[in-house]
């Protein structure tokens, strides 16, 4: 239609588009993208900010203490000037935040290339620190869990009409879905000629529409054939075993009834049994995604053991079931790979996207998984915790060096006959900033697995 939005990226299927540029360098869709990584590299965690307050408080705080220390030891307790200047520089430099400004950074640095070392690339760094709070996973069923390698396994024709794998594969020739794939490629194997297709539909989640030779064909899953008034109920009863398996059922229909039935399967990803295993090691509760039927989905999750699953979810419904279990008190982390999981990965506590899905997931999520392998979230939930608890200690170091050393240097504890030489406190202040960066150096050799 004349001056609609036409998407970058998009296919038109039949005929041709005269298209107008409206959105170019910074407002395209790319410099949008680089936008958003250049703010990423600017984030910060939690703790930093803390960190970096703590550290600007720090140095009123030095500098009142040591003027009052210049002041008791000169004026009120009438010791030489020279005496009392020392002390006050001494607790200057004991004080100088070298240790609290570097508390932070040298943790995230190390676990940064330790996440890249494990296949993780953390986009957002102020969510590691929730990462360690999250107790219920949510994964999407298709290339997450299972390999996304969809296979016909059943055909069966209700009516006399032509070959409906022909007229499948035709309808799907276009289509870019794992499933819609699986019946072109079936077409391919059995040299079948597709029909070109007129009025071409898609229906997100549901399925796809479109004419051969003037005749309306629809194919997709139980929804799509409820909304164009096709009933399923005899081929229900006629092929209970079939509708009553745990594969993927599609269905074909012309403008009236049902004149086919499909059913795909796709396997399980080996590592998929170990997450799941691994998380609830974790004391994490395992969700699943899926746009399949009940029959499916259950069956999946009790072969993976999944505590919680949702079914026949339409793309534009995913973010509402994460935000359902938000609802009960949950922290979520969502794990998904497609362009319908985006707003998902977006509304979820964590959105962790795998690096060989879409573009828009990856730029949804606040962590991307490099490698394709789900196994990788039980490590990305122990390095939240590695780094968390080493964030907590160097923290504790680097205040408590503070509170102990100010006073000392202060003269504090001169009743007892303990001073401190400007040298001894530089030596001090430059030996916590060590134990500091030693500390987090320890997480090199952290193991993440389980």
């Amino acid at each position: 239609m004349r001056d609609e939005e036409v998407a970058a990226g998009s296919i038109c299927l039949d005929g041709s588009l005269e298209i107008k540029l409206t959105k170019v360098g910074e407002n395209s869709t790319i410099g949008q993208i680089q936008t958003l990584i250049a703010k990423a590299q600017m984030t910060k965690p939690q703790k930093q900010k803390l960190a970096d307050k703590a550290a600007g408080i720090l140095t009123f705080v030095a500098l009142a203490a040591a003027i009052i220390s210049l002041l008791v030891w000169s004026v009120f307790l009438g010791k030489p000037l020279a005496f009392a200047f020392t002390l006050a520089i001494t607790t200057l430099v004991i004080a100088c935040p070298h240790a609290l400004g570097m508390a932070i950074p040298a943790v995230t640095a190390i676990s940064t290339k330790l996440a890249v070392k494990n296949g993780i690339f953390i986009k957002d760094l102020a969510k590691m620190e929730l990462v360690k709070d999250i107790n219920y996973v949510i994964f999407d069923k298709t290339g997450t869990l299972t390999k996304g390698e969809f296979g016909l396994t059943n055909i069966v024709p209700l009516s006399n009409e032509a070959d409906i794998l022909k007229i499948a594969g035709s309808l799907e020739q276009n289509s870019s879905h794992v499933i819609g794939q699986a019946f072109t490629r079936k077409a391919k194997e059995e040299n079948i000629q597709l029909e070109k297709i007129d009025d071409f539909e898609n229906f997100a989640g549901k399925g796809v529409g479109g004419k051969i030779s003037d005749q309306i064909y629809w194919l997709g899953n139980k929804i799509l054939m409820k909304e164009k008034g096709i009933l399923l109920n005899k081929a229900e009863e006629e092929n209970k075993k079939l509708f009553n398996s745990r594969k993927s059922l599609v269905f074909l229909a012309n403008e009236s009834v049902l004149i086919g039935i499909f059913a795909l399967a796709d396997k399980i990803k080996p590592e998929s049994f170990s997450i799941v295993n691994k998380l609830h090691k974790l004391g994490i509760k395992v969700a699943m995604l899926t746009g399949d039927n009940k029959q499916v989905a259950e069956g999946v999750a009790k072969e993976l053991k999944i505590d919680t699953y949702f079914a026949e979810v339409l793309p534009g419904d995913k973010y509402r079931k994460v935000k359902e279990l938000q609802g009960q008190g949950h922290r979520v982390m969502m794990v998904g790979d497609g362009v319908n999981d985006a707003p998902a990965l977006t509304q979820a506590d964590v959105g962790v996207a795998i690096g060989a899905g879409t573009d828009v997931a990856v730029e949804a999520g606040d962590i991307v998984l490099t490698r394709n392998n789900p196994e990788d979230i039980s490590r990305l939930i122990v390095l939240g915790r590695k780094i968390y608890r080493k964030m907590l200690e160097n923290l504790i170091w680097a205040l408590g060096y503070n509170v102990v050393a100010i006073p000392a240097a202060a003269g504090v504890l001169a009743p007892w006959g303990f001073f401190l030489r400007p040298e001894i406190g530089a030596l001090i202040m430059s030996l916590s900033t060590v134990i500091v960066v030693a500390n987090a150096l320890t997480l090199k050799k952290t193991s993440l697995e389980i």
